[in-house]
């Protein structure tokens, strides 16, 4: 079993102590149990005096179908293709205090996004929730129209990118690389508080992204728990060094998957005006 003083030993090793961290995490990397499960990591980080962020998406529940009339080109959606029912679609709008969440970011978002003192962006598709000194500050900076404005923010409060048990394909900050290289993002839909339609921002497909793996690899501190390998980059040289190498190969990112529309789309610039 894996105690606290396992974690609190982790975090040490990687300073994170008093930074606001970004965290990925797969529970089932660590193999065995943890003592006190998903909160014991939270509040080892807690304790440090860090601010955790998680992403909170709720496209499932919140998303909607796009309108005749707000449908660009060059969107990763291809409009000709009827929409599959969706079991998890909300009736009502969303809300910061909607308590949902798409299942499959996994158990430690789902237990942050409950915690009473979370803080959670306004964003109905895309939202990311935090939670410790600087979570009001970090969260505030999300709006519809800027799904990644969080990750600046951490970025500029030297934050860190700590992946526990995952990969870059999880690294939801390589979407904020994306944009600064040059694309835009894409446009989805999703009903505003008075139950209008409207556009907000979201990312792309991220399967390529671990072909940033060498270029971003020399940034990680890494340490492994149990099983787990955990690996801390520096936010603000991640985005630098991965804007840098989408800009000068924009082919990157591309997936395994030679049909992916939303790779195809977004190597080509994003959705055209």
């Amino acid at each position: 079993m894996i105690l606290g003083e396992h974690l609190t030993t982790a975090l040490e090793s990687l300073h994170l102590t008093n930074r606001p961290v970004m965290l990925h995490t797969s529970m089932r990397s660590f193999g065995t149990m943890i003592d006190g499960g998903v909160d014991a990591i939270l509040d080892a980080l807690l304790r440090r005096g860090c601010t955790v962020m998680t992403p909170a998406f709720t496209e499932p529940q919140f998303r909607v179908t796009s309108p005749a009339d707000m449908r660009p080109a060059r969107n990763g959606v291809d409009y000709t293709i009827t929409p599959v029912s969706n079991p998890l679609l909300e009736a009502g709008p969303y809300s910061v205090d909607c308590g949902l969440i798409n299942p499959m970011l996994g158990l430690l978002p789902a237990v942050l996004v409950g915690r009473l003192d979370a803080v959670r962006g306004r964003h109905p598709l895309n939202s990311f929730t935090a939670i410790g000194p600087e979570a009001a500050e970090i969260i505030d900076a999300q709006s519809p129209e800027d799904v990644y404005g969080p990750i600046r923010e951490l970025a500029d409060r030297d934050g860190v990118i700590l992946l526990i048990g995952v990969g870059l394909n999880r690294m939801t900050a390589l979407h904020l690389a994306e944009q600064q290289s040059g694309r835009r993002m894409f446009q989805r839909w999703a009903r505003d508080i008075d139950g209008t339609v409207r556009t907000v921002e979201v990312g792309s497909c991220s399967a390529g992204f671990p072909k940033l793996e060498p270029a971003l690899s020399p940034l990680a501190q890494s340490v492994t728990v149990g099983a787990s390998r955990w690996r801390a980059f520096p936010a603000r040289q991640t985005l630098a060094v991965a804007t840098a190498a989408i800009a000068a190969q924009q082919d990157i990112t591309r997936c395994p998957d030679a049909e992916c529309i939303l790779c195809r789309h977004a190597i080509a610039g994003g959705p055209l005006a």
